[in-house]
Order: structure tokens, then sequence, then C-alpha cells
């Protein structure tokens, strides 16, 4: 055998270390693109799009009732979700179902859920019923719940046992944090090459009821401690307070905003340890207290005390951060609350996502506010077929009937979702809903004013038809709603239903005569492409738009002159 030469040998011999480092590189490369082609979120110039297989994703969702997060349930959820045109289940797993006994990991239930909803096409947001659903330990395990001694509940001022689980119970974090980490280590072995597990929400409308927070003897004395100064960074202290204890910096508002920090903290332990098995967005969602302008009221037992109110979303910034936002469940019927509740959470900092709202016909109309004002999406709840209502939060029927006022306007959107959510992104939408004084609104884009009415003839203007005073069927109670994407200068498609849009310049074309160029009808098809049905002209534009009962797609171009 031939013998290399000295300088050859050399080289042969760093070749191992070569084809080491090579393949160290290419396993490198492989993880940073598994990682990169994740779900997460991003953010740019204060807007968010939850990136979903490497583009904006509109999540049009339904949430199942708490109860139909078993197999057998499951055709009455799918039934529903597909009727609805929605693309996204929300659905709970909870902590007693995947470790009934303590140790013993039972994922079933996940593993039928995920495949199921690979069959039906449909991605899931997967809500963890933990610690806390709806501030109460109800979704614990029984050798959780039955056990106050290891897991500890909350002490009111007197001393008194509450029925919610302490944020300071060590083996409770502990307990949890192991589930929840078991649940994504499983979720990742199952679906971290296909993805059908788009997000996660960590517990379920925590804080807590009757009580502003933990008097036990651990929490006692946490509240006499300092103020974390990451807290002081983002929740100001009172004028003229500066460091100190909780109630030396926060007066009226020390007792909730410990709690809150103490049941964030408590969360963030929970997310982190989840991220760090597998990384994908996290949030958590609240019960609202009334909305209005900060500084909000000191909390006086008028709601969860504890929880990610609008008032304390920078507590849960400061003391979460593998919690990527904050997302209001929407049970406020009332047109004035919706809209300052979607503004109050809707921050540049904190992505705006509705994972609740009911399912009454009467917030249907508020998903094309939703939607134009750029949310990472929505979900009615109780989107299936169970035999159960949640009236009067929600709709009074469980069949297709309940489903029917989403349906039509999901129905529209699904085929243009990811063109919407990349308009969104980047900051091209606007929406309207039907208030609840069925007042016109002005909608300000760019170089055009876009006033929406409601209650219009379809032809005709009603201060020259006096003795005409009747309204559409239908119209008897707010249902309208429009959404607008601006694609150029004068280009346009509005989504919407019940409504008359009548274009004006704004800037620059306010000096101008302005009138519709072109107002196509039509529908994106499977491809995401414009397909036109007709043009509108005449009779159709003299008045405005008029958009009729059923949800209608325009693709409108604008134009000016001079007179």
């Amino acid at each position: 055998m031939r013998i290399p030469p000295p300088r050859r040998r050399r080289a042969y011999s760093r070749l191992p270390r070569l084809l080491g480092l090579c393949l160290a590189l290419a396993a490198s490369a492989g993880q940073a693109a598994a990682s990169a082609s994740l779900p997460r979120l991003v953010t740019q110039d204060g807007r968010h799009a939850l990136m979903v297989d490497g583009a904006p994703f509109l999540v049009l969702g339904g949430q199942a009732h708490n109860a139909s997060n078993y197999p057998a349930a499951l055709p009455k959820v799918w039934a529903a979700i597909q009727d609805a045109h929605a693309n996204t289940l929300e659905i709970p797993v909870a902590w007693e179902q995947i470790e009934p006994k303590e140790g013993q990991f039972d994922f079933s239930w996940v593993d039928t859920l995920v495949a199921q909803a690979r069959q039906n096409k449909v991605r899931l947001v997967l809500l963890w019923f933990g610690t806390w659903k709806n501030t109460g330990p109800a979704y614990t395990p029984a050798w959780v719940k039955l056990d106050n001694r290891r897991f500890p509940r909350m002490l009111d001022k007197d001393g008194k046992t509450s029925y919610c689980l302490s944020p300071f119970g060590e083996a409770t974090l502990a307990a949890d944090r192991k589930a929840f980490v078991a649940l994504m280590a499983h979720l990742k072995r199952i679906d971290g090459d296909q993805r059908t597990v788009i997000m996660v929400q960590v517990e379920n409308e925590v804080g807590t009821y009757g009580v502003a927070r933990d008097y036990a003897p651990r929490a006692q004395a946490a509240f006499a401690q300092p103020v974390p100064a990451e807290v002081l960074a983002r929740q100001k202290p009172l004028p003229g307070k500066g460091a100190g204890s909780w109630a030396e910096v926060y007066g009226d508002y020390a007792e909730q905003y410990f709690h809150t920090w103490a049941i964030a903290r408590y969360i963030e332990e929970i997310a982190k340890a989840g991220r760090a098995v597998y990384d994908l967005p996290m949030f958590v969602n609240n019960s609202l207290r009334e909305p209005g302008p900060l500084p909000a009221a000191p909390w006086k037992s008028d709601f969860a005390s504890g929880g990610p109110t609008y008032d304390v979303i920078d507590i849960y910034k400061a003391a979460a951060p593998h919690i990527d936002f904050a997302a209001p469940d929407i049970y406020l019927p009332e047109s004035r609350k919706v809209t300052s509740t979607l503004a109050s959470f809707q921050r540049a900092d904190n992505p705006l996502l509705v994972p609740e709202m009911g399912n009454a016909a009467g917030y249907a109309r508020y998903l094309y506010q939703i939607l134009g004002r750029g949310a990472l999406g929505v979900a009615p709840f109780g989107i299936d077929y169970a035999s159960y209502s949640n009236y009067p939060l929600g709709s009074k029927f469980t069949d297709r009937r309940m489903v029917e006022p989403f349906a039509t306007v999901y129905g529209v959107f699904a085929p243009m979702q990811r063109a919407w959510a990349r308009w969104a992104f980047e900051g091209r939408t606007r929406g309207v809903a039907e208030g609840d004084d069925r007042a016109p609104q002005t909608v300000a884009l760019d170089g055009w004013n876009a006033t929406v009415s409601f209650r219009e003839f379809q032809f005709g203007e009603r201060e020259y038809l006096k003795d005409k005073n009747e309204y559409a069927a239908g119209t008897e109670t707010p249902n309208g709603g429009v959404a607008f994407a601006q694609l150029g200068p004068d280009e346009f498609v509005l989504v919407g239903q019940q409504a008359r849009i009548k274009f004006s310049g704004s800037g620059a074309n306010g000096a101008k005569s302005s009138l519709f160029v072109r107002v196509e009808e039509g529908r994106f098809d499977g491809d995401g492409k414009w397909v036109m049905e007709r043009n509108w002209n005449g009779d159709q534009t003299d008045y405005g738009l008029n958009l009729p009962a059923t949800p209608t797609v325009l693709k409108v171009t604008m134009g000016t002159y001079t007179p």
C-alpha cells in the first residue's frame, strides 16, 4: 500500500475533524431552519403578525366548549368548525386529563386531537387549563385540588381559605410546570414537523374574585418587600412616590398590582420552561373589567384581581417576558365597550387577538372591526354542536343557526386569509362595526376618507325620500360592518354587509373632485386570486356602495379630477 507523504498524511488526518465540523454545521443549519419555520410572532413598526409556515396567518377561529375536550365529543366540534369556515380551533388540554395520577402522563387526547385536526385541515390553539381556569382549580387533577396542605389555597384578610390556589404555592408551581413541560415535549415529538398547533394559551382567565390578593404568610412577606425594579420600570409609581414596598409605591392599587405580579411571575415560570422545550408563541387571556381611560379606578371587588386586565398589561410584560401578549375575552355586547377594549389591548408591544367572544348573532358584526384593525385573529366561543348554550353570554342556539352569522363573514375572508394577514401586517387594513347608536362612521385612509352609514336604502337618499320611513328586513338590530384593505393609493378591497360606503378625498385629494373609476364585485378563489363577477356602475354607485345583507367583496378603484 502506498503511504502518502507527510504533508498529505497530515491533511488526511484532518479529514475526520473537518467531516465532523461539516456535519455539526449542517445540523446547526438544520436546527436553525426548523426554528425559523416554527410559528412565531414578529413585530414591525408597532404592527404584528403570527407567522405560520413562513408567512402571516389570520386566525379565523372558533373555540369549543370547555367540556368538548374529549375524543367522543370531537365530531360535533369539527362539524361546527367546518360549517363556520374556520381555519383554527381553540380547545382545552386539561391538567387533569393528561396527569390523572401524579407522574403518569396520558396524551391520548392530544394525539387524537392533533390527528383529527390534520384530517380536517384545521390548525390548533391549545388552551392549557392548569392551576387556574376562570380563576379556579377545577381542571387540576384530584390529587392537587384535594390536597390543600401540599397545594395551598389563598387566605383572605380574616385567614379564611379562598377557593383560589395560591400563586405562592411552590409545590403547585412545580407540578404545573412539570405537566406543561411534558405536554410541550410531547407536542414537539408528534407535531414538530407539521406544526398543526400554532399557539398555546397558558392558564385561563386568571385572577381572583372577591379577594384582592393572598394574605397567607409567604404572600404577606413578599408584599412587604420592595417592588421589583422591572415592575417599577413599566408600571410607574403613584405621583410623589419612589421605590419601596408595594403599599408605599402604589397605595390603593397595591394589592391588585401585587397579586398581578405574583400570578404573572407564576405563569412566567411555566411558559419559560415550556418554551425551552418547544418554542411556540404563548399568550394569556382575561375576563375583562369595565373598559375606560387610564388610570383605572382601584379594585373594589368588581373584577378578577390579578388578571391581565388592560390597566396592568405592563406588569405582565415585566413579570412574564415569555408570554407574548395579553388578550381580551369579549362578552360585553355594547359597541362602545368593544371599541374601547380593542383599543386598549392593541399596542405596539401587545398584538391584538380576541381568543373568546360571544357567539350570539350580534357579535358577528365585530369581526369586520377586529380583522380590519389588523388583529392576529378572533374566535367566537362555543363553536360546536354540543347541546349546551352559554346564553345570555352567547347564542340561545346550539345548531347551525348559531354558526351562520359568523360563517357568512368567515366565508368571504377565508379565500384571501393569507393576503389579508399580509395587508394587516403592512398596516393597510381598517374596519368598523355598526354601533348601537346606528350612527355613520368615518374611516381615515391614505388620501381618502370613507364614510360608512347604516340602514340606508340601496337606491336613493333618505333626505329626498321623506315619505319612505321603512327599513330593510334584518336591520332591526345592529349587524352591519365593513373592513377595508388599501392596496394602492387609489385601490381598495372592501368586505362588508348592511352598510353604505362613500369615499371623499383627503390631503392632496381633498382639493379635487373624485369618482369611482371601477367597482368590481367578485371573490377570491382558492389560490387567493381575484375573480370578477360583475362591474358596479350607474344605479349601483350613484348613491355610494350599498352592501347587502350577504357579505360582499368589492375591488374599488377611485380617481380624481380638477373641476
